[in-house]
């Protein structure tokens, strides 16, 4: 892949004109774009039509997380509307992504349609190996946890997980070579962390084995995006 299909723009803003406006600004540039549950709830799937219309992809960032006939249900939505990837929180349970990812394969089978990614968040970035145990009471190392949550999303159909880029060579080693590493978190040397506490490069996550980058305002806020993009690029092509 070019440097710029690894990147998945992250649209984290909650105004759809905004939205929109970011979309046409780096269109030229970024193939896929993340749309979360902040832009979603404000915006609805307006805002995957428009980006849609302009010839991008979208990943879908909701995080479903429910008993398995809920998350179906509303996998079966997501598919409806065409998006390239989504994803489920895999501490929902072998029984959940299994019958989910059935039920979107029988979907796009049954429709002629193009099958979304599926893709299974692991510890969110934001998680420590405090938190880890002192607020969701998991007594596992980070990095045994997160290899457990990553193949049993595989054995239950999924295709690729979302994770820290900190843990994607042992989710490498431990999962097929097409299982998807899907990296948030990722500030170049000249961004500050924020909120986010398990962070790499660009260069050293793909040098990790992360297959795409999601990288929202490291680009975004900068005083000239599109220069921090091309600084990405250049970054990521090093790897």
């Amino acid at each position: 892949m070019k440097p710029s299909e690894r990147i998945i723009l992250a649209l984290d803003v909650s105004d759809y004109n905004e939205a929109v406006g970011m979309v046409t600004k780096f269109k030229e540039h970024i193939e896929i774009f993340k749309v979360g549950s902040e832009l979603f709830t404000s915006a609805g799937p307006t805002i995957i039509e428009i980006i849609h219309s302009m010839g991008k992809k979208v990943f879908l960032d909701l995080k479903f997380h429910d008993i398995p006939t809920t998350v179906t249900k509303s996998s079966l939505a997501v598919a409806k509307l065409g998006v390239f990837m989504f994803n489920v929180h895999t501490m929902g349970g072998y029984e959940m992504m299994h019958v989910t990812s059935q039920a979107i394969s029988d979907f796009a089978l049954h429709n002629n349609a193009v099958r979304p990614k599926l893709i299974g968040v692991t510890i969110l970035t934001s998680i420590d190996q405090t938190a880890l145990k002192n607020d969701l009471g998991i007594e596992l190392r980070m990095s045994a946890q997160v290899k457990h949550l990553a193949t049993l999303a595989e054995r239950a159909g999924l295709d690729g997980v979302v994770a820290s880029a900190e843990d994607a060579e042992m989710i490498r080693t431990h999962t097929g070579k097409d299982f998807l590493i899907v990296t948030p978190g990722i500030r170049p040397l000249w961004v500050q962390a924020d909120d986010q506490k398990r962070t790499l490069t660009p260069k050293k996550a793909l040098q990790m084995g992360a297959d795409y980058l999601v990288i929202g305002r490291a680009i975004t806020s900068q005083p000239s995006p599109l220069e921090a993009l091309k600084r990405v690029e250049s970054e990521i092509a090093d790897a």
